[in-house]
């Protein structure tokens, strides 16, 4: 982070930041087709499954459209993937729209995942 001095002090700089930034995040929020499917990554955290879908479902995914990702099934373009942040002990949940999808050859527990592009849109706290 770059430190530059302003009236008001650097304090007021980072609401100010943190303002837009949120705002983003709400229009992103606010533009989530809840028809698409969302493959829920937990990396293994079984424990938080079911906080995370709570917490999704709080910010308008459908909770019938969350699935649990696997290896050998990936969603579509326009789907949704949203994984448990940053393992091994994630606090919250990276939400990233798939954009393409190819066909690859399976590697290991990324699987067909592998062959999957997508773009981050949001974060939402666990």
């Amino acid at each position: 982070m770059t430190r530059i001095k302003v009236k008001g002090g650097l304090a007021k700089k980072i609401q100010t930041v943190t303002l837009i930034k949120n705002r983003q995040a709400h229009l992103i929020m606010s533009t989530i087709d809840s028809a698409k499917s969302v493959y829920l990554f937990v990396h293994g955290r079984r424990d938080l499954e079911q906080k995370a879908i709570d917490a999704l479902v709080s910010k308008g995914f459908s909770k019938d459209k969350i699935v649990a990702a696997k290896p050998d099934a990936v969603g579509t373009a326009g789907d949704y993937m949203a994984m448990l942040w940053m393992p091994p002990n994630p606090d919250h949940i990276k939400i990233q729209k798939i954009t393409k999808v190819e066909p690859v050859k399976p590697e290991g527990m990324i699987g067909l995942w592998k062959g999957v592009s997508k773009e981050d849109l949001f974060t939402v706290s666990l």
